[in-house]
C-alpha cells in the first residue's frame, strides 16, 4: 500500500471518530432537554396544584404526561436515548475527565459526575419503562422503600442520612442560583440582553429547584423520625406538603414557575453546556 493509500485510510478513520464524536455529543445535549422536559411538566403540574387543580408532580407523573401527548412513545424514546448518553457522558468524565486537577479536586469532581451520571441512567431507565408501556409511581415506591427502611435502626439512619443530604444538594442549587455560580459550566452565551435573560432563568431555576429540594430532605427527616413512611412520599408529597402551610398555596406558585424556569434553562442549556 502505498503511503497516499495509508494516510487516506488514517484520514478517513479520524473523520469517522469525529463524526461518532459529535453524534454522541448530540445526544448526551438531548439529555439535558429531556431533563429540561421533566422539570417544566412538573412546574406546570405543581401550578395547576397550586391553582386548585390536581395531578402527580414528580417524575412519573411528568413522564405519563408527556407520553400522553402528541408523538409521546416516540418522544419517550428519544429522552430514554439522550439520557442515558448524557449518563455514559458523565461516567466517562468520573475516568477520563479530571486530568491536571489537585486530588482534592479530583475526588469531588469523580463524586459529583459519578452521582450526576447515576441519576440521569436512572430518568433515562425510567423514559424507557414507560416508552415500552410500562408504568411506576414515585410515590408509592419512595414509601415502599421507606416502610422497609424504617423497620430497623439502620435503615432509619441510612434515611435520615438521605434526607440530610438531599437537604445539602438543596442548598448548593440555592447557592449556586444565588452566586450564579452555574455559568462555570457554560460557554458561549449569547451577549447582551439574551444572555442577560439566559443566565437570570438559570438563577430562577436553580433557587426554585433547591427549595424544593430542601423541603424534600425535610420531609424524609421527619417522616424517619415519626416513624411514619406516608409522609415519604417524593418530590409530588414534598411540593403539595407546602399548600397546608400559611401562604403554601402561593409558596407552590412561586416554587412551580421556578420549576418552569428551570426546565427552559435545561432546554437552552444543552446548546451551552460545555461538553
Amino acid at each position: 500500500m502505498s503511503e497516499a493509500k495509508r494516510q487516506a485510510g488514517k484520514a478517513a478513520d479520524a473523520a469517522e471518530d469525529v463524526s461518532d464524536s459529535k453524534a454522541f455529543e448530540i445526544a448526551a445535549r438531548a439529555g439535558y432537554i429531556a431533563a429540561g422536559l421533566l422539570h417544566l411538566l412538573i412546574g406546570v403540574i405543581a401550578l395547576r396544584v397550586a391553582m386548585g387543580g390536581s395531578g402527580s408532580a414528580d417524575q412519573s407523573g411528568a413522564i405519563s404526561a408527556l407520553g400522553n401527548g402528541p408523538g409521546g412513545s416516540l418522544l419517550l424514546w428519544a429522552c430514554s436515548i439522550g439520557s442515558i448518553a448524557l449518563a455514559l457522558f458523565m461516567l466517562s468524565e468520573v475516568f477520563f475527565g479530571a486530568h491536571g486537577m489537585k486530588d482534592s479536586d479530583k475526588l469531588k469532581f469523580r463524586a459529583k459526575n459519578a452521582a450526576k451520571g447515576v441519576t440521569y441512567g436512572v430518568i433515562g431507565g425510567t423514559f424507557a419503562t414507560y416508552a415500552a408501556g410500562g408504568s411506576s409511581d414515585s410515590s408509592e415506591s419512595t414509601q415502599n422503600v421507606s416502610a422497609s427502611l424504617m423497620s430497623n435502626p439502620a435503615g432509619s439512619f441510612l434515611l435520615i442520612a438521605v434526607g440530610a443530604a438531599v437537604m445539602v444538594v438543596g442548598g448548593y442549587f440555592i447557592y449556586s442560583g444565588v452566586t450564579r455560580k452555574f455559568r462555570e459550566n457554560l460557554s458561549g452565551l449569547p451577549g447582551k440582553g439574551a444572555g442577560t435573560a439566559v443566565v437570570r432563568l438559570g438563577m430562577i431555576g436553580y433557587v426554585a429547584k433547591g427549595a424544593a429540594l430542601l423541603v424534600l430532605g425535610l420531609l424524609f427527616i421527619v417522616a424517619t423520625l415519626q416513624n411514619d413512611p406516608e409522609e415519604s412520599t417524593g418530590l409530588d408529597g414534598a411540593l403539595k406538603s407546602l399548600q397546608g402551610q400559611p401562604y403554601g398555596a402561593w409558596i407552590l406558585g412561586v416554587i412551580a414557575v421556578g420549576l418552569i424556569a428551570y426546565g427552559v434553562f435545561m432546554v437552552i442549556r444543552s446548546r451551552y453546556q460545555k461538553m
